[in-house]
């Protein structure tokens, strides 16, 4: 599941708002582990386009 998210948000990298909202559903299905690691990779692949979205997001995540 976790390769998978990432083919995802690769494909929808283009557009802001659709990066955002598949990063939200995917860490709905993610396991807590899986989603650090997805974390650690955004960060590293689209920190400098979307370091906001996955940092919102991510708090979002964690307050849950």
């Amino acid at each position: 599941m976790l390769e998978f998210s990432k083919h995802i948000l690769k494909s929808v990298s283009f557009d802001r708002a659709l990066f955002h909202k598949e990063l939200l559903k995917t860490l709905k299905r993610l396991k807590p582990d899986e989603a650090m690691l997805l974390h650690a990779w955004a960060i590293a692949t689209f920190g400098h386009m979307y370091g906001d979205v996955i940092r919102e997001a991510y708090n979002n995540f964690t307050k849950m």
